[in-house]
């Protein structure tokens, strides 16, 4: 469904239930619908910003070290809330874990959704950049991995 549909499709919705205002982010596109007092609709559409350094094989969500170093940041691949561990449980890494591609590190809630963030790549974690429980941009830094082959 292109585009155009989805935001025909969201005004019927609107239409339908009597909805004041509607937002739906999917894929990194985002889609905010708001009827103002005149009975008129407003769109808002939001694509997903192209950042080539954080696209190698389409989805990984790290940058690699600019140095020498071996070190890498695992990114937020979305804007959210992070989180360090599910409610009560321990913290999925702490500085020192050795984590691999398929490693959950943290969550991301967005539009009440928790996303499972994973480190996509093999190494130590040497640094949690962000504090539990703050508000995270797309391509924000949030670990430090010494990378490891």
């Amino acid at each position: 469904m292109d585009l155009i549909e989805k935001v025909k499709n969201l005004i019927s919705l609107m239409n339908e239930n009597s909805l004041a205002e509607i937002e739906v982010e999917e894929e990194g596109t985002k889609i905010r619908l708001k009827r103002n007092s005149l009975d008129s609709i407003q769109t808002s559409v939001q694509l997903p910003a192209v950042k080539p350094s954080l696209q190698q094989e389409g989805s990984t969500k790290y940058l690699p070290s600019k140095d020498e170093s071996g070190v890498a940041e695992v990114v937020a691949p979305m804007v959210g809330t992070f989180y360090t561990s599910a409610p009560g449980a321990d913290p999925y890494v702490n500085i020192g874990d050795d984590v691999d591609e398929d490693t959950v590190v943290c969550i991301i809630e967005a539009m009440k959704i928790m996303n499972e963030i994973k480190a996509e790549i093999k190494g130590k974690i040497v640094e949690v950049m962000v504090e539990n429980g703050t508000a995270v941009e797309y391509g924000q830094p949030l670990f430090c991995v010494e990378a490891s082959e």
